[in-house]
């Protein structure tokens, strides 16, 4: 039994034959009469859609499911809604606000569980992001990405997802919201050169890649005039884009605030490509779909 709930739970042979079943034109149909639930805690435009319309690509059913409805540990331990729902689908596949709440489901090891967001990590975007650049470049090594703000859950998968496939990576974080260290050596050790720095400008020069994500995420709103304050001067503008390499490509994971991280010259320009990302979200789910479920693994 295998599970996702960060990019390297896969090797980086796996994690690139993801990709490759993400781009299939026309998949096996492996869920053909069968299940996929779909869990949130937390709710979702692009996680929802994509997710849903993933197991529909590869002929299943999904079902979503509100937090509210089956009370995570509330109304009924996770490891029991966990058993009771690999009796009736394939796969198990959960937006939660911990991350321990994942890892308790794929525990109970029945079912392949997918993360597809928690406090920790968010491994499904870092596919969809590989995908979307993969497809802009081609070859992915000897490129590198460049985040600039807040080293949140976003950043952590992307760097992990980013050292399985050679990528560089080079984060700008304020003081007190970069990724930890452990982080950094984990990606640093697949061979990859990983930085972090307080520096926007220093981060982005010559870079291939620039991506941000929001300043206040989901459930941060009582910070919000703090985390302004911190994140002055790490919005992404056609200033500091043009400090990145020639034809560099703008990546968020969205929702976006045009104004704050970003300016709206940038992501409504010709560098941006996060309406590709939206799309791939769909596409690297329907892959990571098919491997969990055996196809092409040995």
């Amino acid at each position: 039994m295998r599970h996702f709930l960060e990019a390297d739970d896969l090797s980086p042979s796996e994690f690139t034959r993801v990709l490759g079943l993400a781009e299939l034109p026309d998949p096996p149909q492996v869920l053909a009469g069968k299940g996929v639930a779909l869990i949130f805690e937390k709710p979702s435009n692009r996680t929802r859609n994509a997710t849903e319309m993933a197991v529909v690509g590869l002929g299943g059913h999904p079902i979503s499911i509100r937090g509210e409805e089956i009370g995570l540990g509330v109304r009924e331990t996770v490891e029991d809604v966990t058993r009771v729902l690999a009796r009736y689908h394939q796969v198990v596949a959960a937006r939660v606000f911990e991350h321990a709440t994942v890892e308790a489901m794929a525990k109970v090891d029945e079912v392949p569980i997918v993360n597809l967001l928690s406090d920790l990590a968010h491994p499904c975007q870092a596919l969809g992001d590989v995908l979307t650049l993969r497809q802009r470049w081609g070859a992915l090594p000897g490129h590198t990405v460049a985040w600039v703000g807040d080293g949140n859950n976003v950043a952590r998968s992307l760097t992990l997802a980013c050292s399985l496939v050679g990528v560089d990576v080079r984060l700008a974080c304020p003081p007190g919201h970069g990724l930890d260290a452990a982080v950094l050596d984990g990606a640093r050790a697949r061979g990859v050169n990983v930085t972090q720095v307080a520096d926007p400008a220093e981060a982005v020069e010559g870079a291939d890649a620039i991506y941000t994500d929001v300043w206040v995420s989901m459930g941060q709103e009582g910070e919000k005039a703090e985390r302004e304050h911190d994140f002055e001067g790490y919005q992404v503008d056609e200033v500091l884009l043009g400090r990145a390499a020639p034809g560099a490509v703008f990546l968020h994971c969205l929702p976006a605030h045009r104004g704050q991280e970003v300016s709206a010259a940038v992501i409504d320009g010709p560098a941006s490509a996060v309406w590709d990302q939206a799309e791939n979200r769909m596409h690297a789910a329907r892959g990571l779909l098919l491997w969990l479920l055996g196809e092409g693994r040995s």
